[in-house]
């Protein structure tokens, strides 16, 4: 092979380059996704005012594209694989910027729901984490929660610059000129994504590529050859669904995305409810969003360093703190509570993805971990979904949030609780291979 021929240092800073270029291309793309996705909570007010629909409608819009981009997030992993890197995040680009600049035209909610719902589900599962952390899989080994947690922290800065950047253009020419700007700005990006070195992106780390000979396909997110799988068979969706583990990790993502995304949907109406103007509003959300990244990196760090019990239950009691901040917020309107709502809701959100991520990736190595965990993503999709809708249901139901603020410590409750009432968390190892079936046997 041509990297063979070349000067061992040579090789080795040529690889690391390409390591960095992986998880910069990760970080960038979800800094797009989830930016532009998370608009949608500074458009809630102007269409509720253009078009009188209740919150629990528009609401809908956003579980409607968690679940769809939940449905797709296992289909996304097998279409990188088939189809490469290079079309799958175009798709997902294209998919982006036709439903930005469609949703412009909306004059009834079927529009809202299919453009910025449908089409950014579909987005979000071809530039999200799934295919990143896949990708990232291919160059990392045991930096392999560190560079994924380096992919994650696009979420964070996305929301902290794209919303309120686009709260701004609201304010400028109205929620149209919005949605038809953002659209043109994702178009404009496709001739970059085209022209990445997409083929090597995909190739993965020659000597680690080659290390992972010996374990099943798929391992740690990546796919070996086909003529390199051991006789023995690995986890599979199906195998991984009867352990003990499997359905922890579920519970955790699941009830997770139930109590953010009851409160993140939710937080801008909020804030301009009680007083707080738009844009302020907008940089409050964006600022909690940001801080997401010192706790999706301090995750990893606390992780190695105490444990993931640990880790687990402090960025929990921080989520606490945020929506107990807000409950007091809805009684007494100070911007001391919005700023400890910012700060311990923000740097707590997140924490949580790049531990699972790892969990998974350590739990199932002797298998097909990138099925797997897009199957695990998949609750969480679901769970941020239900939370999503919850929080506008209840909004409609009550006349405030304050219900929806107590849905939501109760689902950290739900959340938390794995990591205590079972040993399977801690410290785990990689499950032995699965056991053969009977025909597999007789084989």
């Amino acid at each position: 092979m041509p990297e063979q021929s070349q000067n061992p240092s040579s090789l080795v800073r040529s690889t690391a380059m390409m390591a960095g270029v992986v998880v910069a291309t990760g970080f960038l793309f979800n800094f797009v996704a989830r930016g532009v996705i998370d608009t949608f909570m500074v458009f809630i007010l102007p269409l509720e005012t253009e078009f009188g629909w209740t919150r629990s409608m528009l609401t809908g819009v956003y579980s409607g594209y968690l679940i769809v981009a939940g449905v797709m997030s296992p289909l996304a992993g097998k279409l990188l694989e088939d189809w490469g890197p290079r079309w799958v995040y175009g798709v997902g680009l294209s998919m982006l910027a036709a439903g930005m600049y469609g949703a412009s035209y909306a004059s009834a909610l079927w529009h809202i729901y299919l453009f910025h719902g449908v089409f950014g589900g579909i987005a979000a599962s071809c530039l999200g984490i799934v295919p990143a952390a896949a990708l990232i899989g291919r160059w990392f080994d045991h930096k392999l929660s560190l560079a994924i947690a380096f992919a994650y922290a696009g979420f964070g800065s996305g929301i902290l610059v794209i919303v309120p950047l686009v709260q701004s253009m609201i304010d400028m020419d109205g929620w149209r000129y919005a949605y038809r700007m953002t659209g043109i700005a994702l178009a404009v990006m496709l001739p970059l994504l085209l022209v990445l070195p997409w083929r090597r992106i995909a190739q993965g780390a020659p000597a680690l590529m080659a290390a992972r000979n010996s374990l099943p396909p798929d391992a740690v997110g990546s796919v070996s050859p086909h003529s390199t799988r051991t006789k023995k068979t690995g986890w599979t969706i199906r195998t991984a669904m009867g352990t003990a583990e499997f359905w922890l990790l579920v519970q955790c993502f699941f009830f997770t995305a139930c109590s953010t995304y009851s409160i993140i949907v939710q937080t801008v109406s909020f804030l301009v409810d009680n007083g707080y103007p738009p844009l302020d509003a907008a940089f409050a959300f964006g600022a909690s969003g940001m801080l997401s990244i010192l706790g999706v990196l301090g995750s990893g760090w606390l992780s190695m360093r105490f444990g993931f019990r640990f880790t687990v239950t402090l960025s929990f009691a921080a989520t606490l703190t945020g929506i107990a901040a807000l409950f007091w917020f809805s009684y007494a309107p100070l911007p001391l509570l919005v700023l400890v709502y910012v700060i311990s809701f923000g740097v707590s959100q997140g924490a949580r993805g790049p531990i699972v991520s790892t969990l998974a990736a350590r739990i199932f190595a002797r298998g097909s971990v990138g099925a797997i965990f897009g199957v695990i993503f998949m609750s969480m999709s679901f769970g941020s979904a239900l939370g999503a809708w919850i929080g506008g249901f209840l909004h409609d139901l009550t006349g405030d949030y304050r219900a929806a603020f107590v849905f939501s410590a109760l689902s950290v409750i739900g959340a938390v609780s794995p990591f205590w009432y079972s040993g399977r968390l801690t410290d785990p190892e990689p499950l032995d291979y699965p056991r053969p079936t009977h025909k597999e046997e007789i084989a």
